[in-house]
């Protein structure tokens, strides 16, 4: 699993003009099964998202986000292999 953090680096005003497209893009990888979980940080300074595939390939996907494109937000992938969850997340653990 990775787990993506981004961070706005432009004003929040400046952000919410590529809201539209980052939802698009969201969508776009829940669809296809790469995106487990997202939301903002509190406070929204940039959200969380968990993502399946390889880091270099999340890294891709994440420069295709509107808010990396357009220099509103960076990221940053870490790659974790989770050994331990709920039983309702066992799908989070690594070889799953």
């Amino acid at each position: 699993m990775i787990i993506i953090s981004l961070h706005y680096i432009r004003p929040l005003e400046e952000v919410e003009k590529h809201f539209d497209g980052h939802i698009a893009w969201l969508n776009r990888y829940y669809e296809n099964g790469t995106f487990v979980a997202s939301g903002r940080k509190v406070p929204r300074t940039g959200g969380v998202i968990i993502a399946r595939g390889t880091l270099s390939d999340i890294e891709q996907i994440c420069r295709e986000d509107p808010f990396v494109s357009e220099g509103v937000a960076e990221f940053a992938a870490t790659e974790v292999n989770f050994s331990r969850t709920l039983p309702s997340l066992e799908g989070l653990k690594d070889g799953d």
